[in-house]
């Protein structure tokens, strides 16, 4: 692997972390109470985009960036 894909996998990595920070909270303190905090646009919408938008990362540090250069 070379230190390019390695510094790709680590953001790719802090991506998805920053997701799951994203989707955490909207709990109620009450369990009686419904809390509808947990269904706003940033724990349904946003946080999956962040969580896939890493997974993209990961898999083009995986697969390799071409460089144009060809190896022998």
């Amino acid at each position: 692997m070379t230190p390019k894909g390695l510094k790709y996998l680590l953001i790719g990595l802090l991506v998805m972390v920053s997701g799951y920070i994203l989707m955490t909270g909207g709990g109620t303190k009450d369990p009686e109470v419904f809390n509808y905090d947990m269904f706003d646009f940033r724990r349904m919408v946003a946080a999956p985009l962040v969580i896939i938008m890493g997974i993209v990362i990961e898999v083009v540090a995986i697969m390799g960036l071409k460089d144009g250069k060809k190896e022998k």
